[in-house]
This record gives structure tokens, C-alpha cells and sequence, in this order.
């Protein structure tokens, strides 16, 4: 399944990057849990439903994923905010 469908099935979209750069710019409907809070606030994210995660250039989306993947969640990186799905 591609993202475009993930995101279309539903999945929840969380970027990554710090709030700052989230008020700069976002995709829609994307939840902003900055790579340093994601331990303390995984447990906002639902299990058992996927998640894309992307960040500005897909580093701190990659760790993310990695961090999300060790938890038991679906999750998918999508890289940077301009790979997302248009």
C-alpha cells in the first residue's frame, strides 16, 4: 500500500519536526509530535492503525519510524514534508 493510500485508509500523519518549523508549514491533518517529546507521547498515537511519519528531509522521520517500530506500531516513513502525496 502506498502512503497516498495509507493516508487515505486513514492513517495518522505525524510530523516529526519542531513546532516551529510545523507553523511554517504542514501537510493536513497532521499531528506535530517533535522527534525529542515522541517517547514521552507515543501513547497518543493509536496502536493497531497506521501511522506516517515524515519530517523536513526524512532523518529525524527515519528515527522516528525506528522508535514507532520498536514499540509494536504500524508505521511508515515518508521522509521529508515535500514527499508527501500531493
Amino acid at each position: 500500500m502506498t502512503i497516498a493510500e495509507k493516508i487515505k485508509a486513514g492513517a495518522t500523519i505525524v510530523d516529526v519536526r519542531t513546532p516551529e518549523e510545523f507553523r511554517g508549514g504542514a501537510f493536513p491533518n497532521a499531528l506535530n509530535i517533535p522527534l525529542a517529546a515522541l517517547p514521552a507521547r507515543m501513547s497518543e498515537l493509536p496502536k493497531g492503525k497506521p501511522i506516517v511519519v515524515y519530517c523536513h528531509s526524512g532523518g529525524r522521520s527515519s528515527q522516528a519510524e525506528r522508535l514507532l517500530k520498536q514499540s509494536g506500531y504500524d508505521v511508515v516513513n515518508a521522509g521529508g514534508l515535500a514527499n508527501m502525496p500531493r
